[in-house]
């Protein structure tokens, strides 16, 4: 076993980044908070492409940040109502963590779409500036689950399988030291997602197909990668027929941008150069 711990990722001494009596600044929202500014500073680079008055992103953020962080703890919470029925003072303290990327999803897109026609622009076309930003957020955010120590996969002895320490894990797996990294997974296929959107589909296609097919694509490929790594974990979960809930949804969620990506890629307008050797 000794040979093994020298070779796994260490568990992290603290989830905090400081801590003073009662008050302390946890890692989770420290990078939770920087993905933010990252994500900001990346649709304001695409609202600027697109000839849109980068400034209204300030708008965007006021209105899809906050919903997105309510939906995603509304999410974790209704799926795991257990973790709050006794405590439900607990819902509110986010910065321990529990936020579920489904319900991010859905309340950044209600706050997103309400920002969208404050500011007089359509909808899917903010989706698509917010998509690379959100991707590489979400990489940096699952570093969250590491300084936590939460959200393992099963046990493994693998040279990078990540330790955690007794009071976090699984209580059938009290006598297992090391497991399966899920968080560096999943933040290294949202790098390679977010490398795949802003030097591919953004380059080739953000002025030649529908609005929406770049969100489209970020939820094609999140998706497919949060179905891998799903199947990955050992958490308690909702189950039906043998399928975690989370990988029912997401299964749900590639099909459907799969089909919106078929359909628009099926009528993309002609490339720049396409159209200039058509007028010559």
């Amino acid at each position: 076993m000794r040979g093994v711990l020298l070779a796994s990722i260490p568990s992290p001494s603290s989830p905090y980044v400081f801590q003073a009596g009662s008050f302390g600044l946890r890692w989770y929202g420290l990078l939770i908070a920087i993905g933010i500014g990252v994500a900001i500073w990346i649709a304001r680079r695409e609202f600027r492409r697109r000839g849109w008055d980068p400034e209204g992103v300030y708008t965007l953020a006021m209105w899809a940040v906050p919903a997105g962080i309510i939906g995603a703890r509304l999410y974790h919470v209704a799926t795991d109502w257990h973790l709050f029925s006794d405590d439900p003072a607990r819902i509110i303290q986010i910065q321990q963590g529990g936020l579920g990327l489904p319900g991010v999803i859905i309340g950044g897109a209600i706050g997103a779409t309400i920002a969208a026609r404050r500011l007089g622009l359509p909808a899917l076309g903010v989706f698509d500036c917010i998509a690379p930003g959100l991707i590489l957020a979400q990489a940096l955010g699952r570093w969250g689950n590491w300084f936590n120590q939460e959200l393992p996969g099963g046990p493994s002895n693998l040279p990078w399988a990540v330790e955690i320490d007794p009071q976090y894990r699984p209580a059938q797996y009290l006598d297992v030291a090391t497991f399966q990294p899920t968080f560096l997974y999943e933040s290294l296929w949202n790098l390679g997602v977010f490398s795949v959107l802003i030097l591919l589909v953004i380059p080739r296609y953000w002025n030649r197909a529908r609005y929406g097919t770049v969100f489209a694509a970020y939820l094609f490929l999140y998706g497919v990668g949060r179905v891998w790594v799903e199947a990955l974990r050992i958490d308690a979960a909702h189950v039906f027929f043998g399928v975690r809930l989370n990988d029912w949804v997401f299964g749900i969620v590639v099909i459907l941008a799969a089909a919106f990506l078929a359909r628009s890629f099926s009528r993309l307008q002609p490339a720049p150069d396409a159209l200039l050797s058509q007028k010559e």
